[in-house]
């Protein structure tokens, strides 16, 4: 970006994960340029997150002023930059005086990140997620309903008002990633990463029917294949098929009746989508990375009207 094009942006917006980091470099509420670099937190000692931002948003930085930087997700963790203290549900998703500035050495920015939800009973937590319901509710302001956030840890929070009331997570895609790759059904996994309809809808109406066998279900997984002959597409697919379908057995009083708004990247979002028509739910997909960057304009515009 050429200095003159520096000179436009107004502020940055970032949304720094365990794995990466994305800036966009903002004009009021637009985004006109952005960044993604692989220097997430997990990668990061305290005192290497100024210099890994310096280092991605360099050419949108000039000498004679301070950019403010507005930042959402594991930066504010305890590994991360700086932690930010949850706020406790029922609570709006973000509330401005609960944001945290962080000391920087370099005059050039002024860094505020965002906090997380926390809730007591059952003790739960999410951070980046909340900036991401901000972003629905920017987008639909009179949204109440259920939101699902697939993911690594995915979410489900109840919306009402504005605010988030409680809400519900499953680990369901870290256990795909630690059964497909370290346990005995590894020996069946090998291969793309794309999944069968017919064998993944029929995963999520047999653990639906029998949620309790979930153990033996995915041992079959492996005996299928020694049995009947390897198909790892199919082995995937049905190991997909029970873990989510095994989530939303346990969410189903929460979306039965209802539509649910999906927040998520399209192949995931997908997977959840299929696995609620297959036990008779709807569902709509939003783009997580709209509705992240939404958040971020929206807590930017909190952080403005409390000053």
């Amino acid at each position: 970006m050429s200095p003159s094009n520096a000179e436009r942006i107004d502020w940055i917006a970032v949304d720094w994960g365990t794995s990466n980091l994305r800036a966009w470099g903002m004009v009021d509420d637009r985004a006109v340029a952005t960044v993604t670099a692989p220097t997430g937190m997990g990668g990061l000692e305290r005192h290497q997150f100024e210099p890994a931002l310096l280092a991605a948003i360099e050419p949108w930085l000039s000498a004679d002023r301070t950019i403010e930087v507005v930042a959402c997700g594991m930066v504010g963790a305890r590994q991360g930059w700086q932690e930010v203290p949850y706020v406790s549900v029922p609570t709006e998703p973000i509330v401005a005086s609960a944001m945290q500035q962080v000391a920087t050495s370099d005059s050039r920015i002024s860094v505020s990140i965002i906090h997380g939800l926390s809730q007591t009973e059952p003790a739960d937590v999410m951070r980046g997620e909340e900036t991401q319901i901000a972003g629905l509710l920017a987008q639909e302001p009179d949204f109440t309903g259920v939101a699902c956030l697939p993911g690594t840890h995915s979410k489900w929070a109840r919306i009402e008002a504005g605010r988030v009331v409680s809400f519900r997570t499953f680990m369901t895609g870290e256990l795909f990633a630690l059964l497909a790759k370290q346990s005995v059904l590894r020996h069946s996994m090998a291969g793309s990463d794309k999944l069968h309809d017919a064998v993944f809808d029929d995963a999520v109406r047999v653990v639906a029917e029998r949620p309790a066998d979930l153990s033996s279900l995915l041992f079959g997984i492996r005996a299928a294949g020694l049995v009947g002959g390897p198909n790892n597409l199919d082995a995937r697919s049905r190991l997909s098929g029970l873990l989510i379908g095994t989530e939303l057995v346990a969410m189903q009083q929460g979306w039965s009746g209802g539509e649910v708004v999906l927040i998520g990247a399209d192949q995931l979002a997908d997977r959840y989508s299929r696995g609620l028509q297959a036990l008779g739910g709807t569902a709509r997909i939003v783009d997580a990375q709209t509705c992240t960057l939404a958040g971020l304009v929206a807590s930017r515009n909190r952080l403005l009207e409390a000053r």
